[in-house]
């Protein structure tokens, strides 16, 4: 006997799944969106606390491989624990559409109301747990403060992406992020879960795509950082920051977005209801 799913019977709770999401009350459903926001928060804290000590100079890519082998932690606490992710929603939604399950105006409210509450919890994480805690600011021997400068230099980075570029790399994150969401449907036990979200998670990472929620901590921590007068006044030169709340909100987060909902809801909900042939009720 199997202990595992079926793709065609994934898909079916993949409909079942997002068509309750539109019936969640308004703030049961930012309350969830919050805990998302703060669970893919701290994965992101996580991966900077402990790859930012990485030289890339002298361990090239194994730095890419430890940031992106310590972020899942955040999505497993999402599916695990329990919580509403707007890119998880980018898959979930399209596919009860489709089924019949939920309607249009079900999925732009779902959508709505998870994007809000992932930016408010992922913005509390950034500001509270990321900036105030002061655990960005340690001091190296050499008098430099290597988290924050990498904090900096990645929100410097994102907010530096032409739009096509960000557009296309967070499709192929949220691809990512929705097979992982969808492979842990064919697991029955947290173990299971865990071996299957891994890979494709720590694979976006170290891919260098762009996940919008991810987005909403890792750029306002930079920028939070970089404005710091412990950051300016640092004895010894940190990067300068050139990431703005422009850069963040419109420059990064709007094709970040748009192409997160097309990698979802396109290369996973469409393709896989279409390829594995359910016919909607």
């Amino acid at each position: 006997m199997s202990v595992m799913k079926t793709p065609a019977e994934c898909m079916l709770s993949v409909c079942t799944i997002g068509g309750g999401k539109p019936r969640m009350s308004v703030a049961n459903n930012l309350i969830m969106a919050f805990l998302a926001g703060a669970y893919i928060g701290f994965g992101s804290l996580f991966a900077i606390k402990v790859a930012a000590n990485i030289p890339v100079a002298q361990w090239g890519n194994l730095t890419r491989l430890v940031f992106g082998g310590v972020f899942p932690c955040g999505l497993l606490l999402v599916l695990v624990a329990g919580a509403d992710l707007f890119t998880g929603n980018c898959m979930y939604l399209p596919s009860a559409v489709i089924h019949k399950k939920a309607t249009w105006g079900g999925l732009a409210r779902s959508w709505l109301l998870s994007y809000v509450g992932n930016l408010i919890g992922s913005m509390f994480v950034a500001f509270f747990l990321g900036f105030m805690t002061g655990l960005l600011f340690d001091l190296a021997a050499d008098g430099s403060r290597p988290l924050a400068a990498y904090a900096v230099n990645l929100a410097n980075m994102k907010c530096n992406l032409s739009w096509d570029v960000a557009f296309l790399r967070g499709i192929g994150c949220n691809w990512l992020v929705c097979l992982a969401i969808y492979m842990s449907l064919t697991a029955t036990d947290a173990v299971s879960k865990t071996a299957v979200i891994w890979p494709p998670i720590t694979a976006f990472v170290a891919l260098g795509f762009e996940h919008s929620v991810a987005n909403m901590t890792f750029i306002p921590l930079g920028i939070f950082l970089g404005q710091s007068d412990i950051y300016l006044n640092n004895a010894v030169a940190l990067p300068a920051l050139t990431a703005t709340w422009h850069g963040f909100f419109i420059t990064n987060l709007v094709p970040v977005t748009l192409g997160n909902i097309a990698g979802g809801a396109i290369f996973v909900a469409m393709l896989y209801y279409k390829g594995i042939g359910l016919k909607a009720e």
